[in-house]
């Protein structure tokens, strides 16, 4: 039953391109017209039920465990053809009622009070700091660069993607600056050294604040910069400025309140705060069921609305809203590179199991920035509307360091 359930499915989804697909029996397949097939091949009939009922989980599964593969290992090409025909509406009915399914579900589970925000921290971001030396750029930057040019390196992109936030947050000196989320330290350094700020950082990870608080003391910042083992609700203001960078995803939808109303009333009456997140341009959806499980577990992508109806009712006013859409795909692009020209350090850390998970983690999010909807949305916030410059072209300049003196 299930494998005439799955066949039909694969009939009803694929039609864009050509999928070869040997079964568990032996028996191959096309699914799809055109040339250019991928093929794959299922060696488990075990997983066959679960790719019916959930395609999502099982599918990521499958891959990480040698129950799926692809010819010539293009992982790029599987996801990308099941995702493009996705974006063309040729879905199931069973995929439509299993992704209804899941919002409920994920009101539940994307529930993130202090306790599980720390858990969910430790997951991910406690892992080997030798993993995150072989992709990440010389600065630790884990989320998405800048690209004002697609031929860019990644250390530039990432220098450039701070400098960028730097102007939006319209610095002056010995303004007192809150970095939620502030990862391994490198935006902390970046405002502090450059900018001559004050900077207090907050982190849940000890990983990332052991490194963060060490990498201030070799910077000679301990002045200018206090890293804490922090959850960002217990912070203390005033500050000028507030910056966010890659955490509103683990935020939680439940707690997007609780989150903009701590922002408003940490900031200084003429204070501005800048929120640089992953999103989706589409209409709320249910988060990747695999990347929850096995990535970043309470881990939710907002949409612009759900953002924007939640800071309406904080009272702080959207001064810039921009939308970054391919850099991520870049940045994702070249975090790949790096990492499969060092698999065998990664394996050696952990095992091959590890290896083909985070491979599909990172080609499954560079093929969701090209194929799907996924964008970065940064918003600049204020309090009061006159706080940054009424138009943008403050930002317009190089990227080297540099003060911006708001209107009046």
């Amino acid at each position: 039953m299930w494998h005439t359930l799955l066949d039909k499915a694969l009939r009803q989804l694929i039609v864009v391109d050509t999928l070869d697909l040997t079964w568990p029996d032996g028996q191959q397949v096309r699914y799809g017209r055109g040339p250019n097939p991928v093929a794959a091949t299922l060696h488990n009939k075990d997983v066959i039920r679960g790719l019916v009922l959930r395609p999502d989980l099982t599918l990521g599964n499958a891959y990480m465990n040698g129950d799926l593969t692809v010819a010539d290992d293009d992982i790029d090409g599987l996801l990308s053809l099941l995702m493009r025909n996705r974006q063309q509406g040729h879905t199931t009915a069973l995929m439509d009622a299993a992704r209804k399914a899941a919002l409920p579900v994920q009101r539940i589970v994307r529930r993130n009070p202090l306790t599980r925000a720390r858990a969910n921290v430790a997951h991910h971001y406690d892992l080997s700091s030798q993993l995150y030396d072989l992709f990440l750029d010389r600065d630790r930057q884990y989320s998405c660069a800048y690209f004002r040019d697609p031929s860019m390196s990644l250390d530039e992109a990432q220098e450039a993607k701070k400098h960028h936030i730097a102007r939006k947050l319209c610095l002056q000196p010995d303004m007192r600056v809150l970095d939620i989320g502030c990862g391994w330290g490198g935006m902390a350094l970046t405002l502090a050294r450059d900018y001559g700020v004050r900077v207090v950082g907050v982190t849940l990870s000890d990983e990332q604040h052991r490194m963060a608080r060490a990498r201030v003391h070799d910077a000679g910042l301990q002045d200018r910069i206090d890293i804490r083992l922090q959850d960002y609700r217990q912070a203390s203001g005033p500050f000028d400025r507030i910056v966010s960078v890659g955490m509103f995803e683990h935020v939680g939808k439940p707690h997007y309140r609780t989150y903009f109303n701590t922002l408003r009333d940490l900031l200084t009456p003429d204070g501005v705060a800048l929120v640089h997140t992953i999103g989706t341009a589409t209409r709320p959806r249910a988060t990747s069921e695999w990347i929850r499980t096995h990535i970043f577990p309470g881990g939710y992508l907002p949409a612009l609305s759900e953002m924007q109806h939640t800071i309406e009712s904080s009272a702080l006013i959207p001064t810039d809203i921009e939308v970054l859409r391919l850099h991520y795909a870049y940045t994702l692009r070249h975090w790949r590179d790096r990492f499969e020209a060092r698999a065998d350090a990664a394996r050696a850390l952990y095992d091959e199991r590890f290896v083909r998970m985070w491979r599909f983690y990172l080609a499954a999010s560079e093929r969701s920035f090209i194929d799907e909807r996924l964008v970065v949305f940064q918003f600049q916030l204020a309090r009061d509307k006159a706080a940054v410059p009424i138009t943008r072209d403050y930002l317009h300049h190089t990227d080297q360091p540099a003060t911006t003196q708001p209107d009046s």
